[in-house]
């Protein structure tokens, strides 16, 4: 399949941008230890963005893998997982911020060492969001790709070191126009002391048709009612 777009995301990379619907997006990590944090907006309404309380519930999970969807604040799909190398990808730890980082890694600043400064999620993340007219107060729950988090019977967050590998991808359908939002900032409950330097590589492709038997649709009852509100807001939705 012929790549439309690619882009290599290195250590403390950022990156947004809108991508119609009917792509794929396929992330790969180039090194051990990959997380690439991820917010979802719809491109044509951006009051409508991820919602990981109703993606959670409706399809009995706490991570996502193939099969599952990323459903928005008014059940439609924004994007579906079709393709995961690694089974889990993290949906409840959120993202790094400022305090955080100057804790586990050090003060860092851009006026002292410019471009190697350590970044955060929560800056990087904000920063994409002024660029397309939002503020950090637009800020919600993320999706930490590459990352395993689970939580024992008492309620404590484990972070599993292991779970990526070198060469690990996943892909996602975008089942409408997205601005798709994207932090290469270290998990938050990472152990690592030093800095985690993964690259990422992103890579959009060509997409095919949704049908009737495909897997996201077909995983549990409430996708199929996701997928129906978003075939109807299409054939019903303004031509661009």
């Amino acid at each position: 399949m012929d790549k439309i777009w690619n882009l290599t995301l290195n250590s403390g990379g950022k990156w947004s941008g809108v991508i119609g619907a009917g792509k794929q997006i396929r992330f790969t990590a180039l090194e051990d230890g990959a997380n690439l944090s991820m917010l979802l907006y719809h491109a044509r309404n951006i009051a409508e963005r991820y919602n990981m309380p109703d993606t959670l519930k409706a399809q009995h999970t706490n991570h996502l893998t193939k099969g599952n969807v990323l459903m928005s604040d008014n059940g439609r799909v924004l994007a579906s997982i079709i393709e995961d190398d690694l089974g889990w990808h993290d949906t409840i730890s959120g993202y790094t911020t400022r305090a955080q980082t100057n804790a586990k890694y050090g003060v860092t600043r851009y006026q002292d060492i410019r471009n190697d400064w350590l970044r955060c999620g929560e800056e990087n993340f904000t920063m994409e969001l002024v660029r397309s007219g939002l503020q950090k107060r637009d800020l919600v729950p993320n999706v930490n790709l590459f990352s395993k988090v689970t939580c024992d019977k008492s309620g404590q967050m484990h972070f599993h070191e292991d779970h990526c590998q070198k060469g690990a991808s996943v892909t996602l359908r975008t089942d409408m126009d997205i601005l798709l939002i994207l932090s290469n900032t270290p998990h938050p409950l990472d152990p690592k002391t030093d800095y985690p330097s993964v690259p990422v590589r992103m890579e959009v492709l060509p997409g095919a048709p949704v049908t009737d038997n495909d897997i996201c649709v077909t995983h549990c009852p409430e996708n199929l009612r996701a997928f129906e509100n978003t075939w109807e807001y299409q054939l019903l939705a303004l031509p661009n």
